[in-house]
């Protein structure tokens, strides 16, 4: 079984789990093991999900000012969980092929394994939501229409990006190519490099 065969169902499983309340404050209830690379995906997918839900919310035209000051500040909170969890999943796959030796004349990625994986968590939350619009009772047929030839083209995406991750892991796992991964060093959360933090002390 390929990751990304393994990491669909998991992201699907994560996703459905959410809409049985569909509520954003919902605790999360794990299946698997902690600490596992399932556990991980799991968890990342959920947080995605979560995430989905805030940006809906505070798009609202009517949202009362406090509460989406409040909602900022949780949408801010999971972006940078988000960020954290896609560098622990990279640590994991260091670790995973830290015994691989590269090739003479491997070559670097554009990106690394988990930051595509992040990818692939936002596209199976796409096509549920897009899947969603397209079994709108209430939608004129236009609109179901038009949601279900963008379904076709985020299912072709997620087996283009499926594949693409795969042998990009295997092009590792061959030393063909080599990690090297970079931390997001996000700013703006930081109060010793957030001007408007470190000047409000």
């Amino acid at each position: 079984m390929s990751f990304t065969e393994k990491a669909n169902p998991i992201f699907e499983r994560a996703i459905a789990d959410y809409h049985l309340t569909d509520d954003v404050d919902t605790p999360i209830k794990n299946p698997y093991q902690k600490d596992s690379i399932e556990y991980r995906l799991y968890l990342k997918c959920w947080i995605d999900t979560v995430q989905w839900h805030y940006e809906d919310i505070i798009r609202d035209p009517h949202i009362d000012p406090v509460e989406a000051l409040n909602l900022k500040r949780r949408i801010d909170g999971s972006n940078q969980d988000r960020t954290d969890l896609v560098e622990d999943i990279d640590t994991y796959f260091r670790q995973y092929y830290h015994e691989v030796k590269p090739l003479p004349d491997a070559r670097l990625n554009t990106e690394s394994p988990a930051w595509a994986v992040d990818r692939l968590s936002i596209l199976a939350l796409k096509i549920y939501h897009m899947q969603e619009q397209v079994e709108r009772q209430d939608a004129k047929p236009a609109h179901i229409q038009k949601c279900k030839a963008k379904l076709n083209v985020l299912l072709e995406q997620q087996k283009d990006l499926s594949l693409a991750i795969d042998q990009l892991l295997e092009d590792i796992e061959a030393g063909r190519k080599y990690m090297k991964v970079y931390r997001q060093m996000k700013m703006y959360n930081d109060p010793s490099t957030n001007p408007i933090l470190y000047n409000n002390k």
